[in-house]
C-alpha cells in the first residue's frame, strides 16, 4: 500500500532567534505551534495565505531545528506532528481512509545527501550500496485523492486536515484530466494527486475576471484551489483546471514493485503522470535533476516550487515507514524563493489573544513572483533591531525603520518575509522603532519578560483584545464549534456587551428569554431564522467533550492535541481539574504524574497549572460549568498488546534498527520514551544496556530481551 505525502513541513533553522536554554526554547516552541496553526487554517482551509511559502518554511524550519536540538520539548500539538487544515463548510466531509501526509522539506543540497545518509543509516545500507529514487516536480496546488471502484470514479476528496477532507466529487468530474474509468485497474484504488491550473489558462482566467468586474485570483495555486471548491459544479467546468497523478493508496492488489513501475501502470490506467518524472541513481543524480529543473523551471507553463525525492523500492518504503506526519522516505527539495524591493511604510502592532504584541510591516505594495504583496511579519523587536534571540546581529546588525527601503521574498503565496535594508537608501529622517510600552488596544502596560522573545500586554481579562481572541478560540472549530458565531459575530456581541466571557454565550437565552431571538434579528447582520439557529446551536452545545473544552480555555502552549492527551489521561473534567489544583505547589505525586504524561514538559504542565492557581479563571469556570455537561473521555481503544503501554528501548538491537524498533512500538500505540521512570511499562535491553536497566531494575520496571519484546508483539 502506498501513501501519498502533499506538500508543506519542517527542517532548518531561521539564523536570526537561536536559542541559549531550554526555557526559551520551550516558549519558543508554543508560539510557533499557535502561528503555524493559524497560517494553516489560512493557507489549507480558507486559500487566503496571509505569509509567503518562504516565511511559512522559516516558520517550520525553526520548530524543527529547536525540536532537534531539545527533543523531550517537542510538544504534543508540534506543526512537526500537524498536516493541513480541517475542512471548509459548505462540502460533506470524508475520512481518509489512509492520511494525506506531508513531505520534509529540505533547502540546501546537504539537506538532501543528509536525507540519503539518514535512509541509509535507518536501512543498514553502506554508503556506496545502490539506493534508486524516483524524482518528480513538486507541483503548487491542491492535492487531491481520487476513489476508484471497479475502474469507476465514486468520489473525490481534498486533503483537509490530513484525516478529513472535503467531497469535491461533483467538482472533480469537471476536470478534463480527470477520467470517469481507469483501464486495467485494481478493483478497489485511490489516485492522490494534485489540481493545477497552467500560467496561459491562469491569466486568461483574470482577464475575464476583470472584465466581469471580479476580483483577480493572485496566484495559480490560489485560482486552482478556490475553483475546486466551489459550491456550483457548473462554476468548476468553466476553470481551466488540470490533474497531474503522483500516487496512490488502498489499492485492493499491488500497483507495482516500484515507485517508478506504478507510476507507469498509473499513467496506463489513464492517467496523467508528470512527464518530467525521472528514475535517479543515488543522491548525486537526485541533486542535479534538482539543479535541472531550478533552471527549466520558467518554461514548464505552470508552478513547481521543488523536486520531490522518494525511494523507489516500494519494499524499502514499508520499512522506512513514517513519523507522526511525514513518510520517512520521502523529500521535498525546495527551488529557493524569489525577491524583490519595496519601502517599509509603517510598522503597525496586533495583539493576540494570549496579549502578544506582533509588529507587522507595512509595505508599498510590490509584485513578488507575479503577485502583489503589501505586508510582511515582523517576528518581534528584537527582528527589527537587528538581533537574533540570542543577542547576536542579524543582517549584520542592521535595523529596520519607517521608510526604509528593503528587500522582501516568497515563494509563491502573498505576504513575504522582510529580508534586508539597504541602508545607502535611508532617509536622513528616519528614526530607530521603539517598541510600545503600551498596548494598543487597552493602554495596560506592555513588559518583555527576561527570556522572553515577545512582548505582552498586562491587562490579561481586562484588555479588550484579549477577551475578544480568547471568545473567538472558545467557538473555533476544534473547541465548541457553535454554528453562526464566528470571529466577527464574536467582535459585534463583544463590542455591544452581549458576551465578555464563555459563561455569558450560554447565559444569553436565560438572560433575554423568549425576547432573545427578537432583540438580535433586530440586530445589523441578523434576521429571525439566523438568530434563531444561534440559540439552537448554543443549546446543542451545552454537552461538550472533555478534550474540546479543555482545548476552548485557551491555556497557553495547550493545542488540540495536547488536549485529547490530557482528556485520554484524566478521563473526567472532576478528575482533571483536581489533578491541576493538586499539582500548583509544582511538586508531590499529581504534579510528578502530569509531568509523566508522553509529551507534557514542564512549560505545558506550568501553564495548566498556573491557570487553575488563578482564582478569577476558577470563577469564571464555574460559571460556565454551571450551564454545561462534559461527557467523559474514555482512552484510545486499540487492539495490541502494547497499546497504552510506555516503553523505553536501551542498548544495541540485534534484528532491527533503534529507529525500526521505536516507530514499530508507535505503530501499535505503545508510547515510546527517552527515559525511565515508574511510569515506564517495559524496558527493551539490548547489548551493552547502562544507566537505563539499571534504573529499571531498580525501580521494578519489567525488563525484556529484545526476543522478549518480539514474542510480546506477535504473541
Amino acid at each position: 500500500m502506498q501513501e501519498t505525502p502533499g506538500e508543506t513541513q519542517d527542517d532548518g533553522v531561521s539564523e536570526d532567534r537561536a536559542l541559549v536554554d531550554r526555557d526559551a526554547a520551550a516558549r519558543e516552541l508554543a508560539r510557533l505551534a499557535v502561528e503555524i496553526a493559524r497560517h494553516d487554517a489560512a493557507y489549507h482551509g480558507a486559500d487566503a495565505p496571509e505569509i509567503s511559502d518562504a516565511a511559512y518554511d522559516a516558520l517550520k524550519r525553526r520548530n524543527a531545528a529547536i525540536e532537534a536540538r531539545f527533543p523531550d520539548l517537542a510538544r504534543p500539538d508540534s506543526p512537526s506532528r500537524r498536516v493541513g487544515a480541517p475542512p471548509a463548510e459548505g462540502f460533506g466531509k470524508v475520512r481518509h481512509r489512509t492520511p494525506m501526509l506531508s513531505l520534509a522539506n529540505a533547502f540546501e543540497a546537504e539537506e538532501a545527501a543528509e536525507f540519503d545518509a539518514r535512509l541509509r543509516r535507518f536501512l543498514g545500507l553502506a554508503s556506496d550500496a545502490p539506493l534508486a529514487f524516483v524524482a518528480e516536480p513538486k507541483i503548487d496546488g491542491l492535492s487531491l485523492a481520487l476513489r476508484y471502484e471497479q475502474g469507476r470514479l465514486t468520489l473525490a476528496a481534498t486533503r483537509g486536515d490530513g484525516r478529513e477532507g472535503e467531497d469535491v466529487t461533483a467538482n472533480a468530474r469537471t476536470v478534463a484530466d480527470i477520467p470517469e474509468t481507469l483501464a486495467g485497474a485494481p478493483a478497489a484504488i485511490e489516485i492522490r494527486g494534485e489540481v493545477y491550473m497552467r500560467h496561459d489558462a491562469f491569466a486568461a482566467l483574470n482577464a475575464r475576471q476583470a472584465a466581469a468586474g471580479a476580483r483577480p485570483f493572485a496566484n495559480p495555486r490560489n485560482a486552482a484551489a478556490g475553483s475546486l471548491r466551489q459550491l456550483d459544479p457548473a462554476v468548476t467546468a468553466e476553470r481551466p483546471l488540470r490533474f497531474f497523478a503522483y500516487s496512490w493508496a488502498d489499492a485492493s492488489e499491488p500497483v507495482a514493485p516500484t515507485q517508478g513501475a506504478a507510476l507507469e501502470r498509473l499513467r496506463a490506467m489513464g492517467l496523467p503522470v508528470n512527464p518530467e518524472t525521472r528514475i535517479c541513481d543515488g543522491v548525486e543524480a537526485l541533486l542535479a535533476f534538482h539543479r535541472d529543473l531550478e533552471a527549466r523551471r520558467a518554461t514548464l507553463g505552470y508552478d513547481i516550487d521543488g523536486v520531490v525525492y522518494k525511494v523507489d523500492d516500494l519494499a524499502l518504503q514499508e520499512r522506512l515507514g513514517f513519523r507522526a506526519t511525514t513518510p520517512r522516505w520521502a523529500l521535498a527539495h525546495k527551488f529557493p524563493a524569489q525577491i524583490a524591493t519595496t519601502v517599509l511604510e509603517g510598522i503597525e502592532i496586533q495583539v493576540g489573544r494570549t496579549g502578544a504584541l506582533s509588529p507587522v510591516a507595512r509595505l508599498r505594495p510590490v509584485t513578488v513572483g507575479g503577485v502583489v504583496v503589501s505586508s510582511a511579519t515582523l517576528h518581534n523587536e528584537d527582528y527589527i533591531a537587528g538581533r537574533g534571540g540570542d543577542g547576536r546581529p542579524i543582517r549584520e546588525g542592521r535595523d529596520l525603520r519607517v521608510g526604509d527601503t528593503v528587500t522582501v521574498y516568497r515563494a509563491g503565496d502573498v505576504i513575504p518575509k522582510v529580508l534586508d535594508v539597504d541602508l545607502s537608501r535611508r532617509p536622513p529622517e528616519a528614526q530607530p522603532w521603539a517598541p510600545p510600552e503600551t498596548c494598543p488596544a487597552c493602554g495596560a502596560h506592555a513588559v518583555r519578560e527576561a527570556g522572553e522573545a515577545v512582548r505582552r500586554c498586562t491587562g490579561g481579562l481586562t484588555c479588550p483584545a484579549q477577551a475578544v481572541e480568547r471568545l473567538k478560540h472558545f467557538v473555533s472549530r476544534d473547541a465548541f464549534d457553535i454554528e453562526g458565531l464566528g470571529a466577527k459575530q464574536v467582535e459585534a456581541l463583544c463590542a455591544d456587551g452581549w458576551i465578555a466571557e464563555p459563561a455569558d454565550i450560554f447565559a444569553l437565552p436565560e438572560r433575554y428569554g423568549d425576547g432573545a431571538v427578537r432583540q438580535l434579528k433586530n440586530r445589523d447582520g441578523w434576521g429571525a431564522k439566523s438568530a434563531a439557529n444561534l440559540f439552537a446551536a448554543i443549546e446543542a452545545r451545552r454537552t461538550i467533550g472533555l478534550d474540546r473544552l479543555i482545548f476552548a480555555l485557551g491555556v497557553r502552549h495547550v493545542g488540540e492535541t495536547s488536549a485529547r492527551l490530557l482528556a485520554r489521561a484524566y478521563g473526567s473534567w472532576a478528575a482533571f481539574e483536581a489533578a491541576m489544583r493538586d499539582a500548583a505547589p509544582r511538586a508531590g505525586e499529581a504534579w510528578e504524574h502530569l509531568l509523566s504524561l508522553d509529551g507534557v514538559g514542564e512549560t505545558l504542565a506550568g501553564a495548566l497549572v498556573d491557570f487553575f492557581a488563578e482564582a478569577h479563571n476558577r470563577e469564571a469556570l464555574d460559571r460556565l460549568l454551571v450551564r454545561l455537561t462534559v461527557e467523559d473521555m474514555a482512552p484510545a481503544a486499540r487492539e495490541s498488546p502494547v497499546a497504552g503501554k510506555t516503553v523505553v528501548f536501551t542498548g544495541s538491537l540485534e534484528r532491527m534498527t533503534r529507529a525500526e524498533a521505536k516507530a514499530r512500538a508507535e505503530a501499535l500505540g505503545a508510547k515510546v520514551a527517552g527515559s525511565v521512570s515508574a511510569k515506564t511499562d517495559y524496558v527493551v535491553a539490548g547489548a551493552d544496556a547502562g544507566s537505563k536497566l539499571k534504573k529499571a531494575e531498580a525501580l521494578g520496571v519489567a525488563v525484556l530481551s529484545e526476543d522478549d519484546w518480539l514474542a510480546l508483539l506477535t504473541g
